[in-house]
């Protein structure tokens, strides 16, 4: 179908840029943020997409009203509030965005740290009722400590990714294998569990991470730590977290999520909290914060691009995938150097190249307006990383789609070298050409270097 005869109702309100950019790619947008899920369902059947951020639960009953439904697009990092199995099962596509909010909550994560560590929020009150205590503010560095991260997807990568002026050991924890990066090593939940002295969560919600926090999980751990979540409040057992901050098992806590957000927190404040709600309400080494980790005025925007950009996909990128596009740019351009600074000093001072540790990364824009980088990179003589090659260069490519790039090159008889690897920044895999060049294949999140 065309943009043109796609009918998408939105649901939630958005940054006006989603819907100014779809209607202007002809897309036919009409809004309902009043109705309840009943009216939505009676008419749902007239449109092709939906755009929704957490209004209602899309279930089998609305999926089985939306008889021309050809996508779900939820504003927002995780999709729990979606019968996904469901959707799939009809030929639906779902939409999510946790590319838009990850920085965002990156940084929300560590500055939930640093205020724990430092007393800030303790302090800062004790000063403006007139108290100058020094010595039971004393602090805690970062430095040195190591950080545990659970779930190791766009959120915790970008947390680690923060971690990065700070010295100290990233360890990360995912049933998934081969997630680690240059910014944490992965590890098995046991190792983790004994080395971590700050435990993050960047999880979804799912029937393996429901009450995963316990005090059988926390007692597992070798050393008292700080516990962080900016994931989903139902992964932890609040009762068993304030036995454990009792018991200082568990140091301090940041905790933008809570187990109990999906009653309603205007009555909670009004009338009788349960118990442990109440402890975390006044504990001096408790952080609270209303699930905006992720919710900046930058991500707002973000978001709503992401979700644009992968709508657009979905339509006009298809004919592109028949004409089997492979290589789209180049993505770097990699050489030995006798002292890779002093070439980057020479470029920067001459040719005023904006340098930093890794070289220079110039950027552009394709032919639909999304912006795209190339990395520029001197490196020691002494390196390795072009091996098995021998020459003096490496060439970086862009490419489409990876997986389906390697599957049909190794069909083809071209040599892979090693195994494919992800980073925040994409995906990138290794081949030799005919003459035993190595060839740096890149599927970029040009986003990650903004």
């Amino acid at each position: 179908m065309e943009p043109n005869s796609i009918k998408i109702l939105h649901i939630d309100s958005n940054h006006p840029l989603l819907w100014n950019q779809l209607e202007a790619a002809g897309f036919v947008n009409e809004a309902d943020y009043i109705s309840n899920k009943e009216e939505i369902e009676a008419k749902i059947e007239g449109y092709h997409g939906i755009v929704i951020r957490s209004r209602f639960k899309i279930d089998k009953t609305f999926l089985d009203k939306a008889k021309n439904l050809q996508f779900i697009a939820r504003v927002g990092a995780g999709l729990e509030s979606i019968d996904c199995d469901y959707a799939k099962e009809k030929g639906i596509h779902l939409i999510a965005a946790p590319e838009g909010n990850r920085n965002a909550v990156g940084e929300h994560a560590l500055g939930m740290i640093l205020s724990l560590f430092n007393n800030l929020n303790k302090a800062d009150a004790e000063v403006k009722n007139g108290k100058w205590n020094r010595e039971s503010n004393r602090g805690h560095e970062l430095d040195g400590k190591t950080v545990g991260i659970i779930g190791y997807g766009n959120m915790g990568k970008a947390f680690a990714k923060k971690l990065r002026g700070f010295d100290v050991e990233v360890l990360c924890y995912d049933i998934l294998p081969n997630v680690a990066d240059a910014n944490a090593k992965q590890v098995s939940l046991e190792e983790l569990q004994e080395k971590t002295d700050v435990l993050s969560l960047h999880i979804p919600w799912t029937p393996e991470t429901d009450k995963m926090v316990t005090t059988t999980f926390i007692n597992a751990f070798s050393k008292p730590f700080w516990l962080i979540n900016t994931a989903r409040g139902k992964s932890v057992v609040s009762s068993d977290l304030v036995e454990a901050l009792k018991n200082k098992k568990i140091l301090g806590a940041g905790l933008d999520v809570l187990e109990y957000e999906k009653l309603s927190f205007e009555t909670l404040f009004y009338e009788e909290k349960p118990t442990a709600f109440s402890f975390l309400l006044q504990a001096e080494n408790v952080l609270l914060s209303p699930h905006i980790a992720g919710w900046t005025f930058e991500s707002h925007e973000k978001l709503a691009q992401t979700i644009v950009n992968k709508i657009m996909g979905l339509y006009f990128e298809k004919n592109e995938q028949e004409k089997d596009i492979r290589v789209t740019g180049i993505g770097g351009f990699f050489f030995k150097t006798k002292n890779p600074n002093a070439v980057k000093e020479w470029y920067r001072n001459h040719l005023g190249f904006n340098t930093d540790d890794y070289g220079t990364t110039f950027w552009w824009k394709d032919i639909k307006g999304n912006d795209c980088s190339t990395q520029w990179s001197p490196f020691s003589a002494e390196t390795t990383y072009f091996e098995p090659s021998q020459k003096e260069f490496m060439q970086n490519f862009r490419v489409q789609d990876l997986e389906s790039l390697l599957k049909k090159i190794s069909q083809e008889g071209v040599t892979i070298v090693g195994d494919m690897q992800t980073y925040e920044y994409g995906k990138f895999a290794w081949i030799l050409d005919l003459e035993g060049n190595k060839i740096e294949l890149w599927e970029p999140i040009d986003s990650a270097f903004k």
